[in-house]
């Protein structure tokens, strides 16, 4: 004989009215966003490091 069927809301120490995501610590939020390179900033960049150019 199978057991009867259970729902989320018969399930013991779940707060109806908790949050689901906790906010975000202050250690994400402090994060930098990324940054695009300029174009001299990337051939600055490639000439630096000749084992990335391009295979041509």
């Amino acid at each position: 004989m199978k057991p009867p069927l259970k729902r989320l809301s018969d399930l013991k120490g779940s707060d109806p009215h908790g949050k689901t995501f906790a906010p975000p610590s202050p250690r994400v939020s402090r994060q930098k966003k990324g940054t695009v390179l300029t174009p001299a900033e990337r051939a600055a960049f490639l000439a630096s490091r000749p084992d990335l150019k391009p295979k041509a």
